[in-house]
């Protein structure tokens, strides 16, 4: 079973998103939103709009260049494993809460106001819970990052994301071992890149 999360699942997650993303594209353009309601509420749609989109953006882009930079480049600057973990936890801790806070605030706009939930699809619903459900887990490893700043998980999965990049079969064995709540994280994660191309 762990073989196929980390070693198949990857791949099956980043196939439906890349394909599944450019046929919606090119079938039906104009239906990657969520339901509008920005003239409901609209103080509250911008603060929590903003917050989510930040946080969000923020988180993705540090996911990426942070699992994707191979490790000889973070040597060659001198960054030492435990400084870009502090440096992972401080930035990714800073945008998960202004994720979570706009995500609390978009979704309680969705499931309170009644003329709101009337233009709420349920995808749009079920995409923000899931999307709330990852910063949440995303939240808590960094409580166990926290006990090992040494760098050693971080680099672990670093290893395993470029493995899975370079089409290496034994990518799997690099999360042999992690922590439960990480291996979650990863797993709704790729669960997301699944969903998004149909939400």
């Amino acid at each position: 079973m762990h073989q196929f999360i980390f070693g198949i699942y990857p791949y099956i997650a980043l196939t439906i998103l890349i394909f599944g993303s450019i046929a919606r594209y090119e079938t039906v353009p104009f239906t990657w939103k969520s339901s509008s309601s920005q003239l409901l509420r609209r103080k509250q749609l911008i603060l929590g709009s903003v917050l989510f989109h930040v946080g969000v953006l923020t988180i993705f882009f540090g996911h990426l260049f942070g699992l994707l930079t191979p490790l000889w480049l973070i040597e060659l600057f001198g960054i030492s494993h435990e400084a870009k973990q502090i440096l992972a936890v401080v930035v990714g801790g800073v945008a998960g809460v202004a994720a979570l806070l706009g995500g609390a605030i978009l979704i309680h706009r969705r499931l309170v106001d009644p003329r709101i939930r009337a233009t709420s699809s349920m995808m749009d619903i079920a995409i923000l819970s899931l999307l709330l459900l990852q910063l949440t887990l995303g939240m808590l490893t960094i409580f166990i990052s926290l006990q090992n700043l040494d760098g050693g998980e971080m680099v672990k999965f670093m290893m395993w994301a470029q493995a899975i990049f370079t089409f290496d079969g034994n990518a799997a064995s690099y999360t042999l071992g992690a922590p439960l709540l990480f291996q979650l994280h990863i797993f709704l994660g790729l669960t997301i890149f699944i969903l998004f191309p149909f939400s």
